[in-house]
Parts: C-alpha cells; sequence; structure tokens
C-alpha cells in the first residue's frame, strides 16, 4: 500500500522535463505554498525521453497525490492502483486522454485533467502544412535536391495537385477540425465536406464559409484531400482501413493528424 504523504505536504510525479514557462509558474507556486507551511515533493523525470513505465509504477507507489503526463505515458490500472489512496489528480499536456485508464480513475474517485484549445490553432495550422508539403510534394523536392539531382527547371517534374479550389473532406469537426476548415474554405477555396460522430453542426458550416455535412463513405468518394482530426475512441480505432481507402479516388491524399490508431 503506498505511504500517503504528510499534512500539508503534496507528493507530485512529473514525467517529462516541464517546458521554460511552466517550470517558471511551478517553482512560483511552490515557493507559494511554502509561505502559507505546505511543500510539495516532487518525482522529476527531467528528459525528454519517455519514464519507463515500471519507474512510474514505483513512483506512484510512494504515495503521490498528482500525477503531470504526456500523451505517450500510459496511466493504466496497475499506476492507479500502485497509488493506493493518496492519488487525487492526473493532469495529461494533451486534447486527447485515451492513454489515461479514466474507468480506474473513477473507481478510485481521482479526477482526470487535459488540455482542450490549448493548441488548436498551432495544430490547424500543422495539418494545413502537411496537406500544402504533400500536395506540392516538398519534402521530395528537399531530398531531391539535396541529393543533387536539381539541374535546371523541368515543367512537369515534381508537379503535384492544386489545393486550391479543390474538395476537402474533414473526418472530425470538433474545435481544431472547424480550424482546419476555416483556414481552407475561406483562404484556399476550397469546397469543405465533413462528417463526424455529432452529425451536422450548423456553426462549424457557417464558419468555413459554407461547408457540407457527408456520412464518411460519400466524403471519402468525393474528396480530393481527406483529413483526419477526430478523437481516438472504440469508435474510431481503424476507422479508415483497406474498405474505407478503396472508396477513395486514386489521386486523393490522406493525412491524419489524429491518433496513429485511427488508421489500420
Amino acid at each position: 500500500m503506498a505511504a500517503a504523504a504528510g499534512p500539508g505536504t503534496f507528493k507530485v510525479i512529473i514525467t517529462r522535463k516541464l517546458p521554460p514557462k511552466c517550470q517558471v509558474h511551478f517553482d512560483t507556486e511552490t515557493a507559494r505554498l511554502a509561505s502559507s507551511g505546505k511543500t510539495i515533493e516532487v518525482l522529476y523525470h527531467d528528459s525528454d525521453e519517455p519514464l519507463p513505465h515500471d519507474t512510474l509504477v514505483e513512483w506512484a507507489a510512494v504515495g503521490v497525490d498528482g500525477i503531470y503526463c504526456l500523451l505517450s505515458d500510459k496511466i493504466s490500472s496497475d499506476v492507479i492502483e500502485a497509488s493506493g489512496d493518496s492519488l487525487k489528480v492526473v493532469s495529461t499536456m494533451s486534447v486527447g486522454y485515451n492513454h489515461v485508464d479514466v474507468s480506474a480513475c473513477i473507481s478510485k474517485q481521482v479526477k482526470v485533467g487535459n488540455t482542450p484549445d490549448a493548441l488548436t490553432e498551432t495544430t490547424a495550422d500543422l495539418a494545413v502544412g502537411l496537406l500544402l508539403a504533400t500536395a506540392r510534394r516538398i519534402p521530395e523536392g528537399v531530398a531531391a535536391v539535396k541529393a543533387g539531382e536539381w539541374t535546371t527547371w523541368k515543367p512537369m517534374w515534381l508537379t503535384g495537385p492544386d489545393v486550391c479550389k479543390s474538395t476537402v473532406g474533414i473526418v472530425g469537426m470538433g474545435r481544431i477540425g472547424t480550424e482546419i476548415a476555416k483556414r481552407l474554405g475561406l483562404g484556399f477555396g476550397c469546397k469543405i465536406l465533413y462528417t463526424g460522430g455529432s452529425g451536422p453542426k450548423p456553426d462549424a458550416e457557417a464558419a468555413a464559409g459554407g461547408a457540407e455535412f457527408r456520412e464518411l463513405d460519400a466524403l471519402l468518394e468525393e474528396s480530393d484531400f481527406v483529413v483526419l482530426a477526430c478523437a481516438l475512441n472504440d469508435k474510431t480505432r481503424h476507422l479508415i482501413g483497406a474498405p474505407q481507402l478503396a472508396k477513395m479516388k486514386k489521386e486523393a491524399m490522406l493525412v491524419n493528424i489524429a491518433r496513429g490508431e485511427v488508421i489500420d
């Protein structure tokens, strides 16, 4: 059984090296608590590499109040059980929380926190960047230049399809999906199709300049580009497999900014 922290003492696991701003905030909060007679004991994995799972279980067993983790850290039932009755909160630096055993947390009355909307704009920018890089074959062009394959301008060398005025299908019209739709619909004049478990979303349609809802099969058949921006859950795991790929246009392109397991 994990040993609980003493009165006024909080034990916290931090599974990865903190960004500088977070470290400053953490130090400030620690000093504030110290001024009121409270202390924080930190088990800190000061590295950009993942904390070994066995170590995470061992650290939890000392009786921690909180765990700060990343999406690559599996907060499984054995971690929750190892903490005994001391654990109060698990907080992940991600929107998705499929790496946390939520059922085990509920059974132990452990709160789970995530960071929705923290990187909505950033992730939408990345999605558009990946789509443009794929369509315009930018990574191939960079590799070719580095390999000395560039000689002179050739009209047909490394050409790709236009993104402008193409049809883009977005799977998952949440916060990030809507921002992607806005960028491509309003900025590139694309026809935006979307699908998702929540059905039609009039507000998102209007924000993107007139997006249209489709069932998944119809979206795949009509789209020149398909962007996956859905959450990973039991319904979306392997959502895109051989049957779905066969429905897409032969020249269509698929961009996945969701969890890898959304694709088989």
